[in-house]
């Protein structure tokens, strides 16, 4: 298998990864997380860059790439530890492209592409622990249309997003809504994470709302599994960007008169480090492969990739904290940023014990012992 990036793709990684460089800076960063955890102009950005309609089809105003190009962009961004959520637009527009009507379609994603409408996905509940076919939203027709009533948690910048990806219950059936933000009976309630960034809990109440789909669960899963491919993406760049700031650290820091970089014990963890990150690389690569898949199969590879994710995170981070020393968990150095968008990215989309749990439960036709 080729797994060389053709010419397009390695244009598209430089020219987000120069716009990382000198647009997003730390300093950047850090004021973000000060004045909230959001900045809409640098979504606008990331919108001037084409990124946010990476998977709108060229029909509607898009870039119409695929999950290649997806895993390229997210890499990237996991380098500068961008806040802004443009996972959320992939799994959004990647949803409606695929499963919403004609009309929806066409009043949405243009603007999504554009960058004008920010639409994210809002499926958590308290009680659902990470399984997606556990939902106690409701929905209920109203004439031609429907309302939606109840709590969704943790939704990324709700209290900024236009509108939300919600699944309800409608008839004992999963089904999959869009609803505005600034709609009645729709309220917000917006919080930091633990990264520096922003979600929020969203409470309807009677919300009007426009059916996507009533094959929620179907539509529900593909969404999540491109937000998986992405979360590994944007964590392989997140801990490439760890090892080389630790690197550089040990490069200068200096004891008995040596610079660390020179004790072999300390390079032996290096190499460790490394071989981590690689391998949460070429599981970042299996998880986009396979974003095209049968769902039994692609289901299954995002399980596998989000456990390898959880074990080489834990392993980066915790390594570059003890490599560092005391700075490494200071606030005002940047190692201490990367650990912790490292220790958000495995609890989102399902933990490690999660996933383990799904990869398990999708192995039961070939365990045991062979004659």
């Amino acid at each position: 298998m080729d797994f060389d990036f053709s010419d397009d793709q390695e244009q598209l990684r430089d020219a987000v990864r120069k716009w990382v460089d000198k647009a997003y800076t730390f300093e950047r960063h850090t004021g973000i997380v000060a004045a909230g955890g959001f900045d809409r102009a640098a979504y606008n950005e990331l919108a001037e860059l084409g990124l946010t309609g990476l998977y709108v089809s060229e029909d509607h105003s898009g870039m119409g790439m695929g999950p290649i190009e997806g895993m390229v962009v997210m890499e990237e961004l996991g380098r500068g530890i961008v806040l802004e959520p443009l996972a959320q637009t992939l799994i959004t527009s990647g949803v409606l492209g695929g499963y919403a009507p004609t009309e929806l379609k066409a009043a949405w994603l243009p603007r999504m592409a554009s960058g004008e409408a920010l639409v994210v996905l809002a499926h958590q509940e308290r009680k659902a622990r990470y399984k997606l076919d556990v939902c106690t939203t409701t929905a209920t027709q109203a004439g031609s249309g429907w309302t939606l009533s109840g709590t969704k948690n943790v939704v990324p910048v709700a209290d900024q997003a236009d509108a939300f990806v919600v699944p309800a219950m409608a008839g004992g059936k999963l089904a999959l809504f869009l609803v505005e933000r600034t709609a009645s009976g729709v309220a917000t309630r917006g919080y930091h994470t633990q990264d520096g960034g922003r979600a929020g809990d969203v409470t309807l109440k009677d919300a009007p709302a426009q059916l996507i789909t009533t094959d929620g669960l179907t539509a529900l899963e593909h969404g999540v599994d491109i937000g998986i491919a992405a979360t590994c993406a944007e964590a392989v760049g997140v801990m490439d960007k760890t090892v080389a700031i630790t690197v550089e650290y040990m490069n200068t820091r200096k004891q008995f008169g040596v610079a660390i970089a020179s004790f072999q014990a300390l390079r032996h963890r290096v190499a460790d480090m490394k071989m981590q990150l690689e391998l949460m690389r070429s599981m970042s690569y299996y998880a986009s492969l396979k974003l095209n898949a049968p769902a039994p199969e692609r289901r299954a590879a995002m399980a596998r990739a989000k456990v390898q994710l959880g074990t080489s995170m834990r392993f980066v981070g915790q390594q570059a904290v003890q490599l560092h020393g005391g700075i490494g968990v200071t606030d005002e150095y940047i190692v201490s940023h990367y650990f912790k968008k490292l220790t958000q990215l495995e609890m989102t989309f399902g933990d490690t014990l999660h996933n383990l749990g799904e990869v398990s439960n999708r192995m039961q036709d070939t365990a045991g012992v062979f004659a």
